[in-house]
């Protein structure tokens, strides 16, 4: 079967794109200039570069090359909206329809544009179902009771922020909420957090979205994420099973248990 994959930042267009080869996939790369990696096209049995503006360009490359699914992999950053991109005319067409300029409304609105022109959005984790966070604790070592109170309550927290479709992760220190993401990701929400803590433990916690699908914005944690936690003192992390992608997820654990951090699956709250 022929895919398109909208290729975004970070690891997950990379490992979706190895694992399609692996099973056989044949895979067309639509790579955001703006974000994506070189690396997609040598993975790739074509790749085409566009900017994050040119919506009608995307529409015209899956029909030519006669895709009827199409795979959204890897993040695009939210504040790009507000950048200096220029829309085309479809995009232009599609913003002045939007009640709200969150990630449901513009996706979701690009989705139903797309399928529209007869080409369907497809579940960005199809490819990757090994990959997403069982339940249970998966590090070595088991949250505290003290981690496991802060995890309580951030996830009352995470819920209700992916519900108002605002960001989807938090940092707790001592069940008080300390920092929300918003735009800026969570690594840069979690240095926010250890510039407030005043060298106190934090526990992150990640919520999906209050959705049936994955068809976009899946939540994502890999080596990077271990990296930032243990740059912020953060402990422990909770994530939604069945929801979350572990990228890179061996050198992921393995990082985490050399540092001691605490790791587990949570059935999600919907």
């Amino acid at each position: 079967m022929t895919y398109g994959l909208i290729a975004g930042n970070g690891r997950f267009p990379i490992l979706a794109l190895e694992s399609a080869r692996q099973l056989g996939h044949e895979v067309v790369v639509i790579a955001i200039q703006e974000e994506a990696s070189k690396e997609v096209e040598a993975l790739a049995a074509r790749c085409y570069w566009i900017s994050l503006g040119q919506l009608g360009k995307l529409i015209e490359i899956l029909k030519r090359e006669g895709i009827t699914q199409v795979v959204m992999a890897g993040q695009v950053k939210h504040t790009r909206i507000f950048s200096s991109i220029v829309p085309d005319w479809r995009l232009v067409k599609l913003l002045a329809s939007l009640p709200h300029k969150n990630t449901d409304a513009l996706i979701g609105g690009v989705a139903r544009v797309l399928e529209s022109e007869g080409i369907q959005l497809a579940d960005s984790t199809a490819l990757l179902k090994p990959l997403l966070a069982g339940e249970g604790v998966l590090s070595r070592r088991k949250p505290t009771k003290s981690e496991l109170a802060d995890i309580e309550y951030g996830r009352r927290v995470a819920s209700a922020l992916a519900g108002f479709d605002i960001g989807q992760s938090c940092a707790i220190c001592e069940r008080a909420c300390v920092a929300v993401e918003a735009m800026e990701g969570t690594d840069a929400m979690l240095q926010r957090a250890a510039s407030l803590a005043n060298g106190r433990p934090l526990t992150l916690v990640k919520s999906g979205r209050r959705r049936a699908h994955l068809l976009f914005d899946v939540p994502v944690a890999g080596p990077r994420t271990i990296d930032t936690m243990i740059e912020t003192g953060t402990t422990a992390m909770a994530v939604d099973a069945g929801r979350t992608l572990l990228l890179d997820r061996d050198e992921m654990l393995a990082k985490a248990n050399e540092a001691n951090i605490a790791i587990v699956g949570l059935a999600p709250q919907d």
